[in-house]
């Protein structure tokens, strides 16, 4: 069970309606995840934003995911790994490929080069050296690229760490990665 409260659609405020409404009318349904993020409809706000803005950076919703899925490997979230698989398995993306990306790895040599670089900013926390970043280069990535990676495992750190706080209640096939 949830340490923090999955707001049910009678519990939450006023200004959380119409974002939830929103995710309601995009997914038809509500993850738990956004249910707890209701709990502080600025916080929720915000992480739907940053989604949104990054929705229309170059990275196309296979590569997001991917993201997304080594992110939720690395950092053990059995909730992101969740979710995540189910809409990269919508996406057609193969069983043997999405264990892959948990793992921080693809076998498309872009994506993987990709996924090696979020799992380095992941694990130094950052800190990422000169010969990752050119080694991400030389794999042909441009800086735009580089940063719009940044981009999506901060975002994604932030649902991790969340789902690590409130032990948020699965609601999708389960997939386990710690």
């Amino acid at each position: 069970m949830s340490r923090l409260a999955q707001l049910t659609d009678d519990q939450v405020s006023e200004s959380a309606k119409p974002l939830l409404d929103g995710i309601h009318q995009k997914l038809g349904m509500v993850p738990n995840l956004y249910r707890v993020l209701a709990n502080e409809p600025a916080v929720l706000s915000a992480i739907l934003a940053m989604n949104t803005a990054l929705d229309k950076g170059s990275f196309n919703a296979e590569t997001r995911e991917a993201i997304a899925l080594a992110a939720a490997g690395e950092n053990s979230c059995d909730y992101c790994a969740s979710a995540h698989t189910m809409i990269s398995k919508s996406l057609k993306v193969e069983d043997e490929e999405i264990g892959l990306r948990l793992r921080g790895a693809a076998s498309d040599p872009k994506l993987n080069a990709i996924l090696k670089f979020a799992r380095a900013v992941i694990v130094e926390r950052g800190f990422v050296s000169s010969a990752q970043i050119d080694e991400a280069r030389a794999a042909g990535l441009t800086d735009g690229e580089i940063v719009e990676t940044v981009g999506h495992v901060v975002v994604n750190i932030f649902t991790n760490y969340t789902n690590h706080v409130a032990e948020t209640d699965i609601d999708f096939p389960i997939v386990r990665v710690s």
